[in-house]
């Protein structure tokens, strides 16, 4: 944390108010999904649809290439946004291309999932659950494949009625075969402009003026802005790769910094006290951290 005494006064009071003023707003890949699982590299959502059942070996060629080109970019810190948005434009384009001309069933979606080495990150039950058990509206916002996250959510038996999704949605045609995406592009760069246009239409946010907004880049930070009238905004930001390159940017940037952690451990605990009257009197914030 660059400002521990902020951070201290905001979660402060934002417990005050309790859980019936909260959302959580969170990234997908590599936030709730594990960035790495025994020294290997966990599949994005994207990723998952690297199964012979869907595509073909050329494809994940050209795929990995992409990837090998511009996620470097994505995360070069010496990069400004202005100069990333256009390049990440174009591999989230070029990579929708080549997975509608392999003409992906819908019906095979699922078992990819199955088969795939997907996890999310330790402690997700009892992130998911609470939120739920305590009404709180949890909005996921993801540059990723709606459809497939979606899967990953259901499979992990966590997919509950407060849980709200806003992403790359495939548009299957009448015999279940991919042939476009539904609307405007989300990449990591753009959340801001689908925040603002998704505003509207998510009425359950409406009168929660406390935000617990979850990370891994600086494009995430923006998906709150579609929040009318925030009073108290707590940002987590989970550093997963080129830790020192990125660490100054990071602290600079999010409230609180998790490096290299495979768990939702800091999460949680934040969203239980946030029900418990007087816990943070009684127990001290020291126990957060």
């Amino acid at each position: 944390m660059r400002e521990r005494c902020r951070v201290e006064e905001t979660i402060y009071n934002m417990q005050q108010t309790g859980p019936e003023n909260l959302q959580v707003i969170s990234d997908f890949d590599m936030t709730l999904t594990r960035f790495a699982y025994k020294g290997k590299r966990v599949p994005t959502t994207h990723n998952i649809l690297d199964n012979r059942l869907l595509i073909d070996e050329n494809c994940t060629k050209k795929i990995k290439k992409l990837l090998n080109t511009y996620y470097p970019i994505e995360i070069d810190a010496r990069l400004s946004t202005e100069e990333k948005l256009p390049l990440m434009v174009e591999w989230w384009t070029k990579v929708h291309k080549l997975l509608m001309e392999q003409k992906i069933r819908k019906d095979l979606l699922a078992q990819a999932v199955r088969e795939s080495p997907s996890k999310l990150r330790e402690g997700y039950k009892m992130f998911f659950d609470h939120l739920a058990e305590q009404n709180v509206p949890l909005l996921i916002f993801s540059a990723g494949i709606g459809d497939v996250l979606e899967e990953v959510i259901r499979q992990n038996h966590v997919f509950h009625p407060n849980v709200n999704i806003i992403s790359n949605y495939m548009d299957f045609d009448h015999t279940g075969v991919l042939q476009a995406f539904k609307g405007q592009l989300i990449h990591t760069f753009n959340k801001r402009e689908g925040a603002l246009a998704h505003a509207a239409h998510l009425t359950e946010l409406k009168g929660r003026q406390n935000v617990l907004l979850l990370g891994d880049s600086l494009g995430d930070l923006t998906m709150a802005d579609g929040v009318s009238n925030v009073q108290n905004t707590l940002t987590i930001g989970f550093l997963n790769d080129q830790v020192e390159e990125r660490k100054e940017l990071f602290l600079n940037s999010f409230d609180i910094v998790l490096v290299k952690d495979e768990t939702l451990e800091i999460p949680n605990f934040y969203c239980t006290v946030m029900h418990k009257t007087a816990y943070l009197e009684t127990h001290g914030m020291e126990t957060l951290f």
